[in-house]
């Protein structure tokens, strides 16, 4: 409830921009397909564009169009595109890593 009260508020100031940071951390995997639902939902009817920062691969493959992957040893960017086109042609292995949880598998994409 806190998250979507945060979301009415940013969202009266009519943003062109709105920037989410971990929109997810903290909730049941029931509540936050549901957040991410909300979110496509407002993206699409409000026009707005997001940036959404998350290590949250539900919410990277199910609402992420244009997804940029930064490595923590370089401070750069490895990657960007979309979270599936960086899934079948990783550009670095990092990614790869990443996106498959360090295990091949992959999340579910709704």
């Amino acid at each position: 409830m806190q998250k979507r009260a945060g979301l009415a508020r940013a969202l009266a100031l009519d943003p062109q921009i709105l920037f989410f940071d971990e929109p997810s951390a903290g909730l049941d995997p029931v509540s936050a397909m549901n957040l991410d639902q909300l979110i496509l939902e407002l993206r699409d009817s409000l026009g707005t564009t997001l940036v959404i920062v998350t290590h949250d691969l539900d919410s990277i493959f199910n609402i992420g169009s244009d997804a940029v992957y930064l490595d923590p040893n370089s401070h750069s960017i490895l990657g960007r595109g979309a979270p599936q086109q960086l899934l079948k042609n990783p550009p670095a292995p990092e990614i790869t890593e990443f996106l498959t949880r360090a295990n091949g598998r992959t999340t579910t994409i709704y």
